[in-house]
């Protein structure tokens, strides 16, 4: 038994070490430098004020225009060729234009590029030298799943001197990522490595996903081996603990001791982050559920809310249902906007008791949502900061449901509840403590990364010396 447990830690080990210090030394870039994005804020910077002139259509010819029979939400915005509506279903999304409910797809890209300088022009960007680079499905930086309904994705480089570069959604013209020179080069040599994220293989989601899987696996069992090892090898004298290896063996045995609580508990949340339900549920609504929150409200209703006018001031304007009503918003400014209800009323956000409603409406027995506090154990942010989230216990299950715009933030069932603990906390340290000291979480951080870091450099000496020597006997 111990024969074959050195075989596979030794040759498991030996095709994994470089492995292992990529992901502890990406791991501490990555802490620092996430994976691009567009931020809300940015989002939001880049939206013009909306102009709904005499000719607009109304939001139900909006969705019938659209051809989306189960359309959720609309969304009203303006884009440098006019206002558009954006209807959004379940599973594809359309921009209608404002004025007569034409198609408002981008196709053009001289079109994109006018939307960007726009867009540029109100987050105060440098976008005197914009110009189109590619018109693609996938590059290294658009490839995750979100924005599967955007594709083909206008690419713009404004020519600044951060090297910003804009990507527009073809389906509804809007921004929707942005990078800089400095993401990009970071996230090389962090996101880029630490996921195995070349755009060849992350583009197939289903192979990415089993590729990485079965190696974070692998890798797992070739360091429980090895702390399996570390211990039965482990010597004591007197009251010390001693190794009976020498030189590399001895430190690679030494520095394993120290940090295998550590690295055992990172590899396998790091494994657990590709679990995709495999062992954990994946915190989606039932069917039963989804047909309550998700139901189409009836869109002809919205022309109640056409007796009060569209703030000038307004950004962005969105009317959805909840609850079987139907509201719209206006996002003013980004931590303030006005929520009109069906009963006409003004308010900043949805109410409790609405949000009770709705839940009598999902659930029996559902307890009254409370105010997600700031520093919950499974915690969960508005899209407006500021904005109240509300949970509601229903049994087992937990919902926590945006009170700026009525969304279903999380559902969290006691295996989703478990994942947080054992992937989350385990692999970022998210442990609430640790969130509230910040300089003391990025020292662990970094610190125990670079543990990790020097363990694995002694693995990959251990392991170049068995090559040679294997190759060395074979020659002989």
């Amino acid at each position: 038994m111990m024969g074959a447990i050195v075989l596979l830690h030794r040759w498991l080990g030996i095709a994994f070490c470089l492995l292992f210090a990529m992901w502890f030394a990406t791991g501490m870039v990555m802490h620092f430098v996430p994976f691009p994005s567009l931020t809300e804020a940015e989002r939001f910077a880049g939206l013009g004020p909306v102009t709904r002139g005499e000719a607009i259509k109304t939001v139900a010819d909006a969705v019938a225009a659209s051809g989306i029979t189960d359309a959720k939400r609309v969304r009203l915005i303006q884009r440098s060729d006019g206002p558009v509506y954006i209807v959004s279903g379940p599973s594809r999304l359309r921009a209608v234009r404002a004025s007569d409910g034409q198609d408002a797809s981008v196709s053009s890209p001289e079109v994109a590029l006018a939307i960007v300088r726009a867009d540029a022009r109100q987050r105060g960007l440098d976008a005197g030298h914009a110009a189109i680079i590619a018109r693609s499905d996938y590059d290294q930086w658009s490839v995750p799943n979100g924005f599967d309904r955007h594709r083909p994705l206008f690419r713009v480089a404004l020519g600044d001197d951060a090297g910003t570069e804009v990507y527009v959604s073809s389906r509804t013209g809007e921004v929707v990522l942005d990078t800089t020179r400095g993401e990009r080069g970071w996230n090389l040599a962090g996101s880029v490595l630490h996921w195995i994220y070349p755009t060849v293989l992350r583009s197939n989601w289903a192979l990415w996903d089993r590729v990485v899987w079965t190696l974070s696996l692998l890798a797992l069992i070739g360091a429980a081996l090895g702390a399996v090892l570390g211990i039965v090898r482990m010597k004591m004298r007197g009251p010390r603990i001693a190794t009976p290896y020498r030189g590399w063996h001895a430190l690679h045995h030494v520095i394993g001791l120290i940090a295998t609580g550590f690295v055992l508990t990172w590899i396998f949340s790091g494994w657990l982050s590709m679990d995709h339900g495999r062992l954990f549920s994946r915190g989606q609504l039932t069917a039963a559920e989804d047909g309550v929150i998700n139901a189409a409200p009836g869109w002809a209703e919205a022309v109640s809310f056409d007796h009060t006018p569209i703030s000038a001031l307004a950004r962005e304007v969105e009317w959805f249902g909840f609850g079987g009503d139907l509201y719209r918003r206006e996002r003013i400014g980004l931590e303030k906007q006005v929520v009109l209800g069906p009963d006409g009323g003004e308010a900043l956000v949805i109410g409790a008791q609405a949000v009770g409603s709705f839940m009598a409406r999902l659930a029996t027995g559902c307890d009254a949502p409370s105010i997600l506090a700031g520093n919950d154990d499974y915690p969960a942010q508005s899209t407006v900061p500021g904005a109240p989230v509300y949970r509601s216990r229903c049994g087992d299950v937990w919902l926590d449901i945006d009170g700026a715009d009525g969304r279903v933030l999380q559902r969290l069932d006691a295996s989703r509840r478990a994942y947080r603990w054992v992937y989350g906390a385990l692999h970022t340290l998210d442990f609430p403590i640790l969130v509230a000291h910040p300089r003391l979480r990025d020292v662990l951080i970094v610190g125990l990364c670079a543990l990790g870091l020097v363990f694995s450099m002694t693995g990959i000496v251990i392991g170049w010396r068995r090559l040679r020597l294997s190759f060395a006997g074979q020659d002989a």
